[in-house]
């Protein structure tokens, strides 16, 4: 396969294109070929120049605010020319509330303010070459882990007044933790007692007191997932996976990374997946 080809344009009424300009190179840097509109394009012109141009993507940037009714009219006119086959990404000053809405009528994926154009163009690659090795969005939460004192004194409320049934209770000695698993849907909430001082569970009570610990994401394949993590500078606690309750593999990632939350990725053993 050739470059990918990609149009960025700019709908509205926009008063500057830095932005769009400094995304068309980054997308150059990535070896692609990029076709640039100008300012104060209609959707109308936007779809005929993609199809002209025989381009595999098509990037939107809106900064005036009628991202809502115009980034879904690029849709509407690429399925009148029976050109819908283009996918349609869309990024700037776009409110997170709008993003439910725009990606139910045909924008593939939106990239806010916060994204970088390195994620930008590794979605188009993907996008464009799905053959590509891709990242898998996590199954599920695997469980949400709550640090406690004492199992015994709080679980009376999680079974008694939540109705949560208690699973079983085991202790992890690479965590320095007893750990009770209560079963609710597909996932389970975790209550982690400390077992020795120096329990990363020991230093979270100290320091926070009882509440959330962890979220874990369950992962399909957590070595490449750590390999990618890696590889886009994402700071992690473990580099490795480790082993975790009921057989299954895990490993944190840094909360500094990932906006004050601490993440544990959890691949579960074969039995427990069956």
């Amino acid at each position: 396969m050739g470059k990918i080809r990609v149009l960025i344009a700019k709908p509205g009424l926009d008063g500057h294109d830095r932005g769009a300009l400094v995304i068309a190179q980054a997308l150059r840097d990535h070896g692609m070929e990029v076709i640039y509109t100008g300012l104060r394009q209609s959707p109308v012109q936007i779809a005929q120049a993609a199809i002209q141009e025989d381009v595999d993507v098509i990037g939107l940037s809106s900064l005036s605010g009628a991202h809502r009714t115009l980034f879904p009219k690029v849709v509407e006119v690429l399925k009148e020319k029976n050109a819908d086959d283009i996918p349609v990404v869309a990024g700037g000053v776009i409110p997170s509330e709008d993003i439910p809405y725009l990606m139910e009528k045909g924008i593939n994926k939106i990239f806010t303010s916060g994204s970088s154009t390195e994620d930008l163009a590794k979605y188009i690659e993907q996008l464009v070459q799905p053959n590509k090795q891709q990242i898998e969005e996590p199954k599920k939460i695997a469980h949400i882990g709550i640090a406690v004192h004492s199992i015994d004194q709080v679980l009376p409320f999680y079974t008694d007044k939540l109705g949560l049934e208690l699973e079983n209770v085991e202790t992890v000695e690479s965590e320095g933790a007893k750990i009770a698993f209560l079963k609710i849907g597909e996932s389970r909430i975790e209550l982690l007692e400390p077992t020795v001082d120096s329990s990363p569970i020991k230093k979270f009570l100290t320091k926070r007191g009882e509440g959330v610990h962890h979220i874990a994401l369950e992962v399909d394949d957590i070595e490449e997932r750590l390999h990618q993590l890696k590889r886009d500078g994402i700071q992690l606690i473990n580099d490795e996976p480790k082993d975790g309750a009921h057989n299954s593999q895990i490993a944190f990632i840094h909360p500094k990374a990932s906006h004050g939350v601490l993440f544990e990725l959890c691949q579960p053993s074969p039995k427990e997946d069956e």
